[in-house]
């Protein structure tokens, strides 16, 4: 398995989201946790080969922490 973490600066503008998800493949991580990701819910979005969870940061469109994970590996977490 590879790991890796980065600080995206923000997922808020557009095109961001995309562009990690493409390093993402480049790099075959199979987890990868980002921080700063300024989104104002929690949740999950699926893309490519990959599920991607996220907290909420807050109503500024601050903070807030993601974490992409393979699709093979996603058995393997617990809430």
């Amino acid at each position: 398995m590879t790991f890796g973490t980065g600080n995206v600066r923000s997922l808020y503008r557009s095109g961001l989201f995309a562009t990690v998800a493409r390093e993402l493949a480049r790099y075959k991580s199979d987890l990868l946790g980002v921080q700063e990701v300024r989104w104002d819910r929690r949740g999950t979005v699926r893309v490519r080969d990959n599920n991607f969870f996220y907290g909420k940061g807050n109503e500024n469109h601050k903070l807030g922490k993601g974490l992409f994970v393979h699709h093979r590996t996603v058995s393997l977490l617990r809430e």
